[in-house]
């Protein structure tokens, strides 16, 4: 069966059935008795072949019980009484063997690797002075010595890696001769090969791994050891060849690509050929179809570029705008820590001029002034230091050593000064029995305080800004130095919002304090480039009306931001955004030009906008990305930088001029990684809601999409304040879904920012009212609208708010096949009540409204008093830490379906918040959620069954 023509590069070695009857010998055979059953002796005859190759052909025991039945009732049949019988029965065992032979087919497939990409050899010799009777090297030693680290094998077809400094290796295509994968040895001492090939599966599936050799080797599946033969095998008589050995090992495959590789050592005192044979064995319920081999690297995206690709991170440039420097980092162990280095460039040629690299601690990158230093901290154990490094000579100096609960800083635009914060934690009281006098009391950080601390550059000298019972943060720093603004959170917990923010400056020579404004919720600020106006970002309510834009009777969404100008001489106020649809995310008022910068959350985007302060009029900055994350702005010249992702784009670094509008990338930490990734099509998709408003929406098409299939959906939504945004990256990573074989429909139901004050109002007080309509009507819209999704086959899925989402849905719908709730909120007033932000949060979504005056909202839109409506199997996750979302949100409505009869399955992750963060902990978080999709959209439940059981 060579050539089977569902493996690439791979051959069928055994089926462990000969025969098929749609071709094979049965089927001759009957085919030719049917015409022919009037003679009795070549019927005879054939029936007689069927007791023989049964069970000499047919390994299995299904296989021995045919051959028995078929010896007792078949062969009496053409014994005297029973001759005429034959004219019915024999089309009868026609149309009975047909289906039965078929299904001994499909029991088991074994595939031989027959091409391989090979590099090498390296020689590999004895160590020196490898005598003795202690710690001697063996053969085995050497096979397991690390030359090159397996994980940082790239293997692509004509292409060289470094080996050593002075030898490069190639990746070469050896097709495999008779006798399996032939490797030449160089000389007397021992050589490794690296032999890579890849195996595609469309879904998750095991297979036995078989590998022969007379000489040693390791097994090695996407980096990961699984098996090694550290003994040679040699001729029984020289030169016949050895009986090879093997090691078998049972593969569980992920949905994806996945790197198979052998290292391979010859003996040089073996005389055998050097030889290895490959196979994988596929089994029931599995395929050949469902896994290729092949020697490309092309693949769709993983947990691993999730999770481990390399991330830009904060950005900076210099004030003259010549230099930029860019944070980069990449996970370390399993825990949710990172490696982070710094990358700086010249802006004028976008020429990388230094790396500068360090560890875990490393961090709080800044630019001096000057435009010739640069900071940053080092931590370690708790404690931190403040460098300041001189760029054009690399000296450096400390200028904080050691400070306990050092927080963050900033420097003074004239550079002789930095304002930096310290921590400070009171005393714990160690008593068995707390007493809680306010709800913030609850938060284990709430005992901890910040003030602010100045020290002057280059002495060291140190004063301290500001003590108090409250926290104190640094805002901005006056252009002329001389004086700060700052800020405090106060609460009142009779009033709504129930916390206020206190804006004041600070002159840091008579250290007077002139209080800006108090107003509701969060609010920050910054001087203007001439120190006589503040920008203030802040919510609709926080300049009582000014900044609110909603029809009569409707309460505006808070989390809504704004951006005013004060005037610090009349203390006027302007709301700047009140008719700027997108919502504000951050600001920078630019020195060079009379404009202010503003990152916002624009629909699904995030956009960067330029504010003209003269004509008070708005231009988005074409930046040819869909996500513009950080950004830092030059003083005096209208330069920027930035980082920017997409849809279908990792994040990047770039370079603007502003003037000319003109856009360069400096670095893309993921080139090569995504030089072999291949996404799915992403398009946008709306439709009308009852109100006649547009509700946005993506489509997240798969890699190898096919108009003409079938494909199950993931209809994935929030349904909060924010709007799920086009980034790459995220934990809910919408290009993987699709990579797995899954239509993705995104959408942005009512109540989100960054679609005017109008829009985000209606999230207040309606806890999904509105939002579970739009949801169920979008989804019944877009499948009628696209064919290639099955109905049948349809899952919901969102986390915290959208958890809560997913399990009000299925109180309300069955158009759902399952549902996921991540940290799902069951009950409104408990969450209200426990959850560390629940009655903080909910003086938004709900303002003015309580447990005991709004029934219809805290009981009614509250899925666990409607748990017996739900039909749907419903999938519960959540971090059994969870302090935002408690996990007894899930807990209760798991206990009431189970007392119930109803479909569900709850799943803690220990030690886990609201976000899965551990990195071993977050693979199987997100391999849990796509088992769950396949048992109930594709029919496949093998992979969760391995997870949790049946």
């Amino acid at each position: 069966m060579n050539g089977h023509p569902f493996i690439a590069h791979g051959t069928s070695k055994q089926m462990n059935v000969p025969i098929d009857l749609s071709g094979g010998v049965i089927g001759f055979f009957l085919h030719i008795e049917i015409y022919q059953f009037f003679f009795l002796r070549q019927l005879y005859y054939f029936y007689g072949r069927i007791l023989y190759i049964v069970p000499h052909d047919i390994n299995s025991n299904s296989a021995k019980r045919i051959s028995l039945w078929l010896k007792k009732a078949i062969v009496p049949l053409f014994s005297g009484v029973y001759t005429m019988r034959i004219y019915c029965i024999v089309p009868l065992l026609y149309f009975f063997l047909i289906p039965l032979t078929y299904s001994i087919a499909d029991e088991t497939a074994t595939i031989e690797i027959d091409n391989y990409l090979v590099a090498g050899p390296v020689n590999a010799p004895f160590p020196a002075l490898n005598v003795g009777e202690r710690n001697i090297v063996q053969l085995s030693d050497l096979l397991s010595y690390d030359y090159f680290p397996v994980k940082e094998l790239k293997p692509v077809r004509d292409t060289d890696f470094d080996w050593r400094h002075d030898q490069k290796l190639r990746w070469q295509e050896k097709r495999i001769g008779t006798n399996g994968l032939q490797l030449n040895a160089s000389g007397s001492d021992p050589d490794v090969y690296y032999a890579a090939a890849y195996l595609k599966t469309n879904r998750w599936m095991k297979a036995d791994l078989k590998v022969e050799s007379c000489h040693l080797f390791e097994v090695y599946l996407n980096g990961e050891r699984i098996g090694s033969k550290t003994g040679s095998n040699t001729p029984d008589e020289p030169p016949d060849n050895c009986s090879p050995g093997s090691i078998s090992q049972t593969l569980s495959l992920k949905n994806g690509k996945h790197t198979l590789i052998i290292k391979s050592m010859n003996d040089p005192d073996n005389e055998a050929d050097w030889n290895i044979s490959t196979s994988l064995t596929i089994k029931e319920p599995y395929s050949p179809e469902n896994l290729t081999i092949s020697l490309s690297p092309e693949r769709y995206i993983d947990i691993t570029n999730v999770l481990d690709d390399p991330r830009v991170g904060s950005v900076h440039i210099t004030r003259n705008g010549a230099l930029a420097a860019v944070s980069t980092s990449t996970p370390v162990g399993t825990a949710p820590h990172r490696e982070t280095w710094i990358k700086i460039y010249n802006t004028r040629n976008n020429s990388l001029i230094r790396t500068f690299s360090g560890d875990l601690s490393i961090g709080n990158f800044a630019w001096a002034p000057d435009n010739k230093r640069f900071s940053y901290v080092q931590r370690d154990e708790g404690k931190a230091t403040l460098w300041i490094v001189n760029l054009e000579n690399g000296e450096k100096h400390a200028l904080l050593e050691d400070i306990e609960n050092f927080g963050s800083y900033d420097w003074s635009p004239t550079g002789n000064f930095i304002v930096f914060t310290i921590n400070q934690r009171d005393e714990q009281d160690n008593s068995f029995m707390r007493r809680i006098t306010k709800p913030v009391e609850r938060w284990p950080w709430w005992t901890q305080r910040s003030y602010l601390h100045l020290v002057h550059v280059p002495s060291g000298a140190r004063r301290r800004l500001t003590a108090g019972e409250l926290s104190t943060d640094l805002n901005s720093i006056c252009p002329d130095g001389q004086r700060l603004i700052i800020s405090r959170t106060t609460h009142n917990f009779t009033e709504q919002p129930y916390s206020f923010t206190e804006l004041f400056t600070l002159d840091l020579e008579t250290m007077s304090l002139d209080t800006i404004h108090t107003g509701s919720w969060s609010a920050s600020a910054q001087w203007s480039p001439d120190g006589t106006k503040i920008l203030i970002t802040a919510g609709p309510s926080f300049f009582g009306d000014k900044g609110i834009n909603v029809p009569a009777g409707m309460i505006p969404n808070e989390y809504d931001t704004q951006a005013y100008i004060y005037d610090t001489a009349t203390g006027s106020v302007e709301a700047i955004s009140r008719d700027f649809n997108p919502s504000i995310s951050s600001a920078r008022w630019s020195h060079a030009e009379n404009a202010i910068y503003f990152s916002t959350t624009d629909k699904s985007f995030n956009n960067l906008y330029r504010y003209n302060v003269r004509t008070k009029r708005y231009e988005k900055v074409d930046l040819g990305i869909d996500i513009v994350g950080n950004f830092d702005l030059a003083h005096t010249r209208p330069v920027a930088v930035y980082t920017g992702e997409s849809a279908t784009e990792p994040p990047r670094f770039y370079f603007i001029d502003l003037n000319r509008k003109r856009t360069t990338l400096l670095y893309d930490p993921n080139e090569e990684v995504y030089r072999h990734i291949e996404t799915g099509k992403i398009e946008e998709w709306t439709f009308i809601n009852e109100r006649e408003t547009e509700i946005d929406g993506m489509i997240y098409y798969p890699p190898d999409f096919d108009p003409d299939k079938k494909y199950p959906l993931i209809v994935y939504y929030y349904g909060g304040t924010s709007p799920v945004s086009r980034a790459f990256e995220g934990r809910y990573p919408k290009n993987k879904w699709a990579a797995q074989g899954y239509v993705v429909y995104v959408l942005q139901p009512s109540g989100a920012v960054g679609y005017g004050q109008e829009f985000s109002a209606r999230h207040v007080n309606n806890w999904g009212k509105t939002v579970a309509g739009e949801i169920i009507d979008g989804t019944r819209k877009f499948l009628d609208a696209h064919d290639f999704v099955d109905p049948d086959r349809i899952a919901g899925i969102g986390a915290s708010y959208g958890g809560f989402m997913t399990m009000l849905l299925v109180t309300q719908t069955d158009i759902f096949t399952t549902a996921v709730s991540h940290a799902g909120i069951s009950s409104i007033s408990s969450y209200w009540g426990e959850g560390y932000w629940g009655y903080s949060y909910s003086a938004v979504a709900t303002a003015e409204s309580f447990p005991w005056n709004r029934r219809d909202i805290y009981v009614d839109q509250s899925p666990l008093f409607s748990a017996d409506k739900i039909n749907t199997p419903l999938l519960l996750l959540t971090g059994d830490s969870d302090t935002n979302v408690p996990p007894g949100e899930s807990t209760q409505l798991f206990v009431a379906l189970k007392l119930l009869g109803k479909e569900v399955e709850y799943i803690k992750v220990e030690g886990q918040d609201h976000h899965i963060l551990d990195h071993e902990k977050r693979i199987k978080w997100g391999d849990t959620i796509i088992a769950w999709f396949d048992k109930y959209l594709k029919d496949q439940p093998e992979w969760w069954n391995e997870m949790y059981g049946e």
